[in-house]
């Protein structure tokens, strides 16, 4: 590996959709050309949004394979294959990069809890499948947070990792990891898109750009070009639904306004829940200036 793959600017984060229990490949397929319409300039698969701690092994992969061969190479497909036992992710990961994934999605070990040392040699034994790795920082789902130092380390001394999403909420982490490395950062948050780019960020793995696609692509462009007005008013006009779609845990949100703007059914895996009826009058009302809600 001689030069890094580059990710950065609008990516999506993609929901699994599902119909009566099973992954629904047909709307799935429908979303990933909605996606590249759209301006996307990656699609993650098997992400937080797309409901991967309910996906079987088997679905995993499927759901991979199939994005990657909907994709054709028209963008990078980096497929989610984190786990907390390092030899489930090695094997996720070795699928993918046989399915033909440009990059993987690694998420922090979950649950166990291991020390810094041991994540780096998480990393370093999931590197062993030569596929290049983003990082994926997010101690609120995973209870565990890889230090700035630990990035550093594993940029500078494993090749394959090439960038990090940023997902812990702390503009001061973002500028600790640019300060200790040159890693691609990209932010793990909507609504810090644009503030994580004021120290170095390129983009975002992103959970908007399910629903609105050319939008987030409209703010990563405007950042990517350096003007800052058409930046800020864009990210202004986003905002709302920036946190509109985090008024309960994601993805409940995200899918209910998917399924008002008629994209998939309102349909989570157990222990995710159907969002609050209560709270769908607000949903409407954010989401209704950008796209026709049902």
């Amino acid at each position: 590996m001689t030069e890094r793959l580059q990710l950065q600017g609008s990516m999506v984060a993609i929901v699994t959709p599902f119909s009566g229990g099973e992954v629904d490949y047909a709307t799935l397929g429908n979303l990933v050309e909605y996606q590249i319409e759209g301006g996307t300039q990656a699609i993650v698969p098997c992400g937080t949004t797309g409901e991967s701690p309910t996906l079987s092994h088997e679905e995993h992969d499927k759901v991979i394979e199939f994005v990657i061969d909907k994709v054709a190479k028209r963008v990078p497909v980096i497929a989610g294959t984190g786990s907390n036992s390092t030899a489930e992710a090695a094997r996720l990961t070795k699928r993918a990069k046989d399915a033909g994934a440009d990059a993987c999605l690694m998420v922090n070990p979950y649950y166990n809890k291991p020390p810094q040392r041991g994540m780096f040699d998480h990393i370093e034994r999931i590197a062993e499948a030569e596929l290049p790795i983003m990082l994926y920082n997010i101690p609120g789902r995973t209870g565990i947070e890889l230090a700035a130092d630990t990035i550093a380390a594993m940029y500078e001394k494993i090749p394959y990792v090439v960038a990090i999403k940023e997902a812990t909420g702390s503009l001061d982490m973002a500028s600790a990891i640019a300060t200790a490395c040159d890693i691609t950062i990209v932010s793990g948050d909507d609504s810090l898109t644009l503030p994580i780019a004021a120290v170095g960020g390129k983009g975002v793995v992103s959970v908007l750009a399910n629903i609105l696609p050319r939008e987030v692509r409209t703010l990563c462009d405007h950042i990517a070009a350096g003007d800052l007005a058409a930046a800020q008013t864009q990210h202004k006009r986003l905002f709302p639904m920036f946190k509109a779609q985090f008024c309960e845990t994601n993805p409940i949100p995200i899918k209910a306004a998917m399924a008002m703007a008629g994209l998939c059914n309102n349909e989570l895996r157990l222990p995710m829940a159907t969002m609050d009826e209560a709270l769908e009058p607000m949903l409407r009302e954010t989401f209704n200036p950008f796209i026709d809600m049902k």
